[in-house]
């Protein structure tokens, strides 16, 4: 193991394989890594491309077509993410190249393509290091992948279009379109779940019990092992029963992939004492729990110029074994499940006077939004892509509309009978709107606005809806 804890608390924490992680302070890696190994988001996505009616570029034969893809920045700026081989003589090309992606619910990730025709000249040199300006420009498209996925078929049909003067305004031309496929990578979706308990585990410690954890690592090709999950440490005690331990088959490979179990004895320097170790597959490990036997562990030790196996009194149990299938998010989608956004927005008078530009309401002249208005943006544009009519119930509380009592739930559009609003531009004009019609007040309850949310979820629910709501309230944080 060597020194690789520098404090006890995070020495002594699961990581990676146990459900102990789940209560983890948010926004750190090992909560990203815990959610990852879940399946609850970063799906690998293999993108595949074709295009129709292409331009010809070409006098005596057809166009050579390449098409460059790039990710698009939150300001705007490109980075290149892939190139795909060059087609020869071909308007209606199908490429081979693919591009993996993860796909994150929670970004918008906006892709652009550029299509080249790439001159004879260059066909001999590889795709990396062909210079893009040598080449004539085709047509370009863009979308978001979230568009992509939403679909029932995984396909998106996107308009080439092409501007002979990017610097003159008016409508770009139409030359082909551009056909991106989505395939989600995973091999295995098979989550295996197992309690792990051990008897008469050595005394490492000379005036106390061990405190052990356990190390699982899988043995790839050259025989290394690769930790995949670590359980945590279980403090004075020779008979451990550690907290569920998830691995999935994309983490160990197969069922039958070797893995070296290790229990070691905590000691908080990182120098921890090797108890012993056993090495079995998910396979052998769910006979062992068939058959209630443990497995003795063994030590590795040197006499003379060898090396062998000390078989030790110490014995792992396998207490529960179990399969699940990991559903993904996308998964969730192609059953027909959609997101539909609610949002609720605080209009009390502890967010200032929206005259004034201290005020978080404040409307700037010049443009520029404000927290609320980023907020919606920042929310509504992920999500809208996953609601199908794209229509959002649209709250404000704690203000008091013209000639009226202060109202801890009124419709963000000013009408009486419905509260819906067409798209995130239809939050933000309503927004815009209710800031002229209504004066802040207060106290902050947020209580009638959740259940008007839960009220038309389960409305939804009384239907046969297939949609999982989200609300989003917005309020100002005191301080």
């Amino acid at each position: 193991m060597g020194n690789c804890f520098s404090d006890v608390a995070g020495g002594r924490a699961a990581v990676g394989g146990s459900a102990a992680a789940a209560s983890a302070a948010a926004g750190n890696d090992a909560v990203d890594h815990f959610l990852k190994s879940r399946g609850l988001y970063g799906s690998q996505i293999e993108l595949s491309f074709s295009a129709t009616n292409m331009r010809d570029r070409d006098v005596l034969s057809k166009s050579d077509p390449m098409l460059v893809g790039y990710t698009k920045g939150r300001d705007g700026t490109l980075t290149e993410a892939f190139r795909t081989e060059v087609v020869l003589n071909s308007l209606n090309p199908t490429w081979i190249a693919k591009h993996t992606i993860t796909f994150q619910f929670e970004v918008v990730q906006t892709l652009v393509f550029h299509a080249y025709d790439v001159d004879t000249q260059f066909h001999n040199i590889d795709v990396k290091m062909l210079k893009l300006e040598e080449q004539q420009f085709l047509g370009e498209a863009s979308c978001v992948l979230s568009e992509v996925v939403t679909r029932p078929s995984r396909s998106l049909t996107l308009d080439l279009v092409y501007r002979e003067d990017p610097t003159i305004p008016g409508n770009p031309r139409r030359c082909g379109q551009l056909i991106v496929h989505a395939e989600e990578c995973i091999s295995s979706k098979t989550t295996t779940e197992m309690i792990l308990k051990c008897s008469n585990l050595e005394q490492k410690d000379l005036f106390s019990r061990s405190d052990p954890f356990l190390l699982i690592s899988k043995i790839v090709e050259a025989g290394l092992p690769i930790p995949v999950c670590k359980t945590e440490v279980l403090k004075n005690d020779n008979h451990p029963i550690w907290k569920p331990v998830f691995l999935s088959i994309q983490q160990v490979g197969s069922k039958e992939n070797p893995l070296m179990i290790e229990c070691f004895n905590f000691n908080s320097s990182g120098k921890h004492d090797l108890i012993g170790k056993v090495q079995k597959s998910l396979a052998e490990l769910e006979k062992l729990h068939s058959s209630g036997e443990g497995e003795h562990l063994f030590l590795p030790t040197t006499v003379g110029h060898n090396y062998q196996n000390k078989v030790l009194k110490s014995q792992i149990f396998v207490e529960n074994f179990s399969q699940s299938s990991r559903h993904t998010f996308l998964d969730y989608l192609t059953g027909g499940c959609e997101l539909n956004f609610m949002v609720a927005i605080d209009f009390t008078a502890s967010n200032g006077n929206p005259r004034l530009p201290d005020s978080l309401h404040y409307l700037d002249p010049s443009g520029r939004l404000n927290a609320y208005q980023r907020a919606i943006i920042e929310v509504g544009e992920v999500l809208q892509f996953y609601d199908s009519d794209k229509r959002f119930p649209a709250w404000g509380f704690g203000a008091r509309p013209i000639d009226g009592p202060v109202s801890h739930c009124f419709n963000l559009n000013g009408s009486n009978n419905h509260c819906e609003v067409d798209g995130v531009q239809g939050i933000m004009i309503a927004y815009t709107s209710a800031l002229y019609n209504v004066s802040l007040a207060g106290p902050t309850l947020f209580g009638p606005v959740i259940s008007n949310a839960a009220l038309i979820a389960s409305q939804s629910l009384a239907n046969g809806g297939r949609k999982y709501f989200v609300l989003l309230i917005i309020t100002v944080r005191m301080r």
